[in-house]
This record gives C-alpha cells, sequence and structure tokens, in this order.
C-alpha cells in the first residue's frame, strides 16, 4: 500500500471539516445523551455512521459511555458501501487522519488479523471513500483521547466472512484491552412506521444477543441493516470475549430528526458487554430427541471416533479409531456431527439415509462438518481446543400429511419441494424457543424456499428423531 496516512473522506460533508466546530458538535451530542448505568465491563458498541445532523445524537448513546475509559486498542468494523470484494480488508499502515488529529493504526495486531485468515487482506480497498468507519473517529478520539486503531472493512457481509472475521478477533485480542466498534445503519428509505417494525426486528434480535438469528432475518427480509454484516461480527467476537449482554441505548430514525415520515433511514446505538450481574437462572429447556437405547459407553465410543478422525486430519495422521464390537454401532443407520465453538455453530454435516454402520457414517460426518460445510472455512489446530462436538443418530424420515403430527423437541423436519430440500434437527427447534409454524417455516427458509411453502401442495413434509449426545 502506497498511503501511509488515510485522509478523511467525508469532512465538511458527514462532518465538519473544522476541528474546532467539530469538537464542539461532538461535545454537545455527549451531554445532551443520557448515561446509562453498565453493570459490566463494556466489551463492544453498535452505532451509526449517517451524518451527524441525522445520527450524531443517537450515536452519542453509544459513545457516552467511554467517558473515562482507557483501551489499549478499537477496532472498528464497518460495511463497504462504495467498492465490492470477498471476505475484509484491513487498512494496516500509518494512521486515519480525522481534523481531530491523527489515528495511529496497530499495525501489529492488523498483521496478526491477516495471518489468521486467508480472507483478510492488507488493502486501501474499501477505506479510501469509505465514511462508515470514518465517522466513529470524532466520538473515540473525543471520549477516549489517544488509541491505536484497527480499521476492518467487509466487502461482503456473508456469515461465513463474518464468523471467520469474529474468529480471528477473537485470537488476536486474547490479553488485550480492546473494545470493538460495529458501524451500522437500519433499514432504509420506507415509510416512518413500515421503518419502525423493520427495525423492531433487528432490535430484538441484537436484544437478545443472537447473531445467528440477526443473519436470518436479514436474509429473509424480515429486517434490514446495511451494517448487518458488522453487527453479526462484533456480536460473535464479543461473544468469545466474555460478553453476556447487549443493552440497546437509543433508537430513532431520520423522520424524527426531519420531520418528514414519507421516507426514512433507521438509527441505533448498543453496547455489548460482560455483566457483573447474576444472571437469573433460566428454566431448563426441555431435552431434545428420544433415546433409541444406546448404552454410555456405545456414545462414549463413537464420540471418540469422531474427534480421533478430526485430530488425525487436523495433524495429518492416520486415523487411530477405537476397536467397534458392538452390535448397535454397526447397524446402518443415519446420523448428524454438529460442531460449536465459543456457543456459536462451527459445522454441521449428516447423512439421512441409512447406507453405512453408524461408526462409518459419524467418523464421516465428524469430518465433513469440520472441514467442507461449506458456510464455514475448513478448521484450524487453532479451533481444537474450544470446539464442542454433538452427535445426532437419527431414526428413518416419515412423510406426514397433517402437521399436527409434528411434536416440537421430539422430531425434526425434512422439508423438499422440487429441487429443494431442508432439513433441521429436534434441538434446533428447543434452542430458538420455536413453535410448531416458526419451525415448518425455518425449515423452509433452510431449503431456500419461501417460509410458507410447507403450505404448497407439491411440498413434502418428513419428520424424524433422534438421540442426540
Amino acid at each position: 500500500m502506497k498511503e501511509e496516512i488515510r485522509k478523511p473522506a467525508v469532512a465538511g460533508t458527514f462532518y465538519p471539516a473544522d476541528a474546532r466546530i467539530l469538537s464542539q458538535q461532538v461535545k454537545e451530542f455527549l451531554s445532551r445523551a443520557k448515561k446509562e448505568n453498565i453493570s459490566g465491563e463494556v466489551i463492544g458498541l453498535i452505532s451509526p455512521h449517517a451524518g451527524y445532523m441525522y445520527s450524531g445524537q443517537v450515536a452519542a448513546y453509544a459513545f457516552k459511555l467511554l467517558e473515562g475509559k482507557k483501551f489499549d486498542v478499537v477496532v472498528v468494523v464497518a460495511p463497504s458501501h462504495r467498492a465490492y470484494f470477498r471476505g475484509a480488508s484491513v487498512y494496516d499502515r500509518g494512521s486515519y487522519e480525522t481534523p481531530l488529529g491523527l489515528v495511529p493504526v496497530d499495525q501489529g495486531i492488523c498483521k496478526k488479523l491477516r495471518e489468521q485468515s486467508s480472507i483478510i487482506q492488507s488493502s486501501a480497498q474499501g477505506h479510501t471513500q469509505e465514511h462508515a468507519l470514518e465517522v466513529q473517529l470524532p466520538f473515540l478520539q473525543e471520549t477516549i483521547g489517544k488509541f491505536h486503531l484497527v480499521p476492518i472493512v467487509l466487502g461482503d457481509q456473508s456469515y461465513q466472512t463474518c464468523t471467520e472475521v469474529a474468529r480471528a478477533l477473537r485470537n488476536v485480542l486474547q490479553g488485550q484491552k480492546a473494545l470493538l466498534v460495529a458501524s451500522t445503519d437500519l433499514s432504509h428509505f420506507h415509510s416512518y412506521d413500515r421503518a419502525v417494525q423493520l427495525d423492531n426486528v433487528i432490535l430484538e434480535d441484537i436484544r437478545a444477543f443472537d447473531p445467528q438469528k440477526l443473519a436470518q432475518d436479514l436474509e429473509s427480509g424480515r429486517g434490514e441493516a446495511c451494517g448487518g454484516g458488522p453487527v453479526i461480527t462484533v456480536m460473535l467476537a464479543a461473544k468469545g470475549m466474555g460478553a453476556n449482554k447487549v443493552q440497546v441505548l437509543k433508537y430513532m430514525n431520520s423522520g424524527d430528526v426531519t420531520g418528514d415520515r414519507s421516507s426514512v433511514v433507521g438509527y441505533a446505538a448498543a453496547v455489548i458487554y460482560r455483566s457483573n450481574e447474576n444472571p437469573p437462572k433460566e428454566p431448563p429447556r426441555p431435552k431434545a430427541g428420544i433415546s433409541l437405547g444406546l448404552t454410555e459407553e456405545e456414545k462414549k465410543i463413537l464420540r471418540q471416533i469422531a474427534w480421533a478422525a478430526i485430530k488425525a486430519k487436523l495433524q495429518g495422521e492416520k486415523i487411530e479409531r477405537p476397536p467397534v464390537i458392538s452390535n448397535a454401532l454397526q447397524e446402518k443407520c443415519g446420523a448428524f456431527v454438529s460442531l460449536h465453538t465459543h456457543g456459536q455453530l462451527r459445522g454441521c454435516i449428516g447423512q439421512i439415509h441409512a447406507h453405512q454402520p453408524l461408526y462409518q457414517v459419524v467418523e464421516g460426518m465428524a469430518l465433513a462438518a469440520a472441514f467442507e460445510d461449506p458456510r464455514f472455512p475448513p478448521l484450524s489446530p487453532q479451533e481444537l481446543s474450544a470446539l464442542d462436538l454433538e452427535i445426532s443418530v437419527l431414526t428413518p424420515l416419515q412423510k406426514i400429511k397433517d402437521i399436527q403430527e409434528i411434536e416440537v423437541g421430539k422430531h425434526g423436519l425434512y422439508i423438499k419441494k422440487g429441487f429443494h430440500s431442508g432439513l433441521l434437527l429436534p434441538q434446533v427447534a428447543v434452542e430458538h424457543n420455536w413453535d410448531r409454524i416458526t419451525f415448518l417455516e425455518e425449515t423452509c427458509r433452510k431449503a431456500g424456499l419461501p417460509r410458507n411453502a410447507w403450505k404448497e401442495k407439491d411440498a413434502e413434509i418428513y419428520i424424524f428423531s433422534a438421540e442426540i449426545f
């Protein structure tokens, strides 16, 4: 990269170009923002990125929480409005400049991020003219003073890109006093009432600290956010850094500012933090699936086989599986293997139909979940210590004609229509507290179908159950 300093691109348009006027304006926004009492450690913020006259007051509610705090490094994750490219771009030299001065880039952390993942590139692409990252900086300069910056722009906002950047951030920020900032506006150019409706979907996902649900609602169009990818990325990374709570601090749209409610843009401010309070105990969720009669020893062997396959692949060695003498493990049966890191899905692949002995299916699906799930990059050795593994041994599919036969918690769903098909395991509905209709709709969405496609005459609905361990 030739540029050592990334010059301001939107000073004089999105915010004042004069340092004195800019400083005064930001301080006025902060003075009018109520400071919420957050009992815990601030790890991340969500902030809008429109012109200050529209969204500056909303942004102040987030940055108000930083007054009096210090951070070793601030990571700002923003969308790319002007350039499309795959993965993420990090500006890793010199400084970012605003009228309030230079913000030095933390070149060491940027280098480590690039080493973590091939999708994170060192480039000015997405930075040179991008406003979404730049407009966050004056608020940071006024509230925390001097800091080092890691500027990240997402060229695409796929869930795979978000999870990969979040994984890299979690790994390189260990031991750092770090702040994450996600830059996003919400819905664009709808009527006031429609905007509020769309924005509330996103705000509920943020409040629930549920990045997967947020990704689903953005993909389905139930809600809108031009920086949805940065929000998902920051939420995932913050969870891995110990955050356990989110609070939405302020919501407005441009209609509240200008009075013109015919076509508005939504703005929100939120904080992601590690709460000091003991969370209330949730009632235990019902156990998903059924018992197929596998013994604890048989389950242990299947888990050993799955782990052995993954570790052998990572180490380039031959798989050393435990001896399989159980008749149950040699019966032909379908199964899924699901992988999670830091509570987030990391891979899930399965075989529905019974073509191989169960122990062979588990071995093959463990490898596929770790290294072949198209939604995620192949598992790396660094992730192994944080990996959780779950096996679901399936019963045969049963076609149904009446949806009343579906028992949420007991049954998984498989829906087929034309060339489309999708499957969700029994535990998915329990984890998300779905009712029967929502379960059907989400299975349709998984199949790439409209949510109500299950009602069509040519839609085939199958149920199955599973022993899950």
